[in-house]
């Protein structure tokens, strides 16, 4: 059937409400405005309903301020029915974003009328729009924040610069956290209070780390820690304001309090006591979010996370499996870079996003880039998509997780509770474990082969012969997509019935794969590495 895969999008975009009384009459009015096949009007049905949940208002006011309009809209100009899918997919879409959007409203006030004004003033605004902005997506939930913060000063200011106030913040904070998962959590992605709610988990984390390390001699610290360590006791109003910024309140990015008190007082710009020249800066950023956008609008009605569970996707020959967790891994991740995009244009545009200038005397603006786009779209690595997909939460938890559990004396088992830790972070779900347990075994494997291939000289010669480079370029880019896809399935899926029923599809593809290659890889070394290069390694 030529329009199953739209069906399956629609369905996966439906919300949990059940439909009142009153909404048939409404529907069949639709169907008979525009004469809308089987097919297009449960898919449009579907598309509504998550309209209105997303948007906050009632199906009504959707039904007949969006769905009409556009369904007109496609009579009048002959519209296929894919472009009109694309069509309320880019309303959708653009119905989540508004959030984000704001910032840049937001960042232009607080450039031109704030800048270098009372810090106190900054804090303040910056409180006030971060809780208009908790408002308006989660209405009264938004206390679930301001109690954290509360609490978090308090924690502060009672327990000061000791080990009991990072251990005692970490507890309660991720504790709340996990408790707002259990209670909230559905099979679905769904937007809600406790998605804000793991960002600012992490920054109020941060910040407790930070304030111990500030009560420490510099000799003690690292120059990473000298860097972030905050010396001064936060105030209340500062603190919120750190907590509230609404350029990263909703999806991040992270940044420190050290460079947000550098923000208040005007120091985050090229030009010292002056504006920062960062509006090119932040639009190319914005309008790079845009494109991602508009290519994972064109792209959903044909590459969705409940087709993978479907009948019709089962019943397909096992190329076209693979082929497809190959192709939706990669458009699946857009919405993500999407937001991040659009959210480090904003922080660029107030200054948050100055890192200082290069080797060459030019302003740097990505100390907020939670993508480096180019090296994410052209990197046939495992470890190249890591470095450029949610860098400032990586390094993140590289700096407060992995590198303090340094007194184990194993990197191998930091690294692998610093991924337990970002797993329980995302959510409850046995889908986020899989997902980071697979992105270990994948980065491990891939570390060996690219030793196994450096310290071989048949490999190395082989690899180093310009013609086949692009024929190994594309192998391993294929290589790389499919087994990034298949770490994704049980992290979009999230519950064991649903990414358990795609692996046994594809009979555990992944898993048997770098399993086998795990054990096998040493006896190749062997093989295929000289024992004087052995020896010279381990001088």
């Amino acid at each position: 059937m030529q329009y199953s895969r739209w069906i399956y999008w629609g369905q996966s975009r439906r919300r949990q409400s059940s439909p009142s009384p009153c909404q048939p009459p409404l529907f069949d009015e639709v169907q008979n405005t525009v004469s809308l096949s089987g097919c297009k009007y449960i898919l449009l049905v579907h598309v509504v309903f998550h309209l209105s949940g997303s948007l906050s208002y009632s199906w009504w006011s959707c039904s007949q301020g969006v769905l009409l309009p556009v369904l007109k809209f496609q009579q009048s100009y002959n519209l296929d029915h894919y472009k009109c899918c694309c069509l309320l997919t880019l309303i959708y879409n653009s119905s989540i974003f508004p959030p984000l959007y704001s910032g840049y409203p937001f960042a232009l006030f607080q450039r031109y009328f704030l800048f270098q004004k009372e810090t106190y003033l900054i804090h303040l605004y910056n409180v006030f729009t971060g809780l208009s902005i908790a408002y308006f997506n989660f209405g009264m939930q938004f206390f679930h924040s301001l109690l954290c913060v509360l609490i978090q000063f308090l924690i502060l200011r009672l327990m000061g610069r000791t080990v009991t106030a990072v251990f005692t913040t970490f507890v309660f904070q991720m504790t709340y956290l996990m408790a707002g998962y259990y209670f909230t959590a559905t099979e679905h992605y769904d937007i809600k209070w406790t998605m804000p709610h793991c960002v600012l988990t992490l920054k109020l984390i941060g910040l407790a780390i930070d304030y111990y390390d500030g009560g420490k001699d510099l000799e003690f610290l690292t120059p990473e820690q000298r860097r972030f360590a905050v010396r001064g006791v936060p105030t209340l109003l500062e603190v919120s304001g750190f907590s509230y910024f609404y350029g990263a309140f909703m999806v991040g990015p992270q940044f420190s309090m050290t460079d947000y008190q550098k923000l208040a007082k005007g120091e985050m710009t090229d030009v010292r006591g002056q504006r920062p020249n960062s509006f090119v800066p932040a639009l190319k950023r914005l309008s790079l979010g845009l494109l991602f956008l508009v290519t994972y609008t064109l792209s959903s009605p044909y590459i969705s996370d409940e087709y993978l569970i479907s009948d019709d996707y089962m019943e397909k020959p096992f190329w076209f499996r693979c082929g497809y967790i190959l192709v939706w891994g990669k458009i699946i991740l857009y919405k993500y870079v999407t937001c991040w995009l659009v959210t480090e244009g904003v922080c660029i545009l107030v200054g948050l996003g100055y890192n200082g200038t290069d080797q060459n005397g030019k302003p740097m603006w990505d100390a907020c880039a939670n993508m480096k786009v180019w090296l994410y779209e052209t990197t046939p690595l495992f470890t190249g998509t890591i470095a450029s997909f949610n860098i400032n939460t990586n390094a993140w938890v590289a700096r407060y997780i992995f590198k303090r559990l340094k007194f184990l004396g194993n990197k191998l088992l930091s690294q692998a509770l610093a991924l337990f830790f970002l797993a329980i972070w995302h959510g409850l779900h046995s889908g986020y474990l899989v997902c980071f347990q697979m992105e270990l075994l994948i980065v491990i494997v891939e570390r060996q082969v690219i030793n196994l291939v450096r310290d071989s000289p048949t490999l190395s010669t082989l690899a180093s012969i310009t013609a086949l480079q692009p024929i190994f370029y594309v192998l391993q880019q294929t290589n790389h997509w499919m087994f990034m896809g298949y770490s994704l399935v049980p992290f979009c899926l999230f519950t064991w019935d649903k990414w358990m029923k795609v692996y046994k599809s594809i009979y555990f593809l992944g898993h048997m794969l770098f399993f086998t290659l795990l054990l096998v890889l040493p006896y190749i070394r062997k093989l295929l590495v000289p024992r004087k290069e052995k020896l010279k390694k381990a001088e």
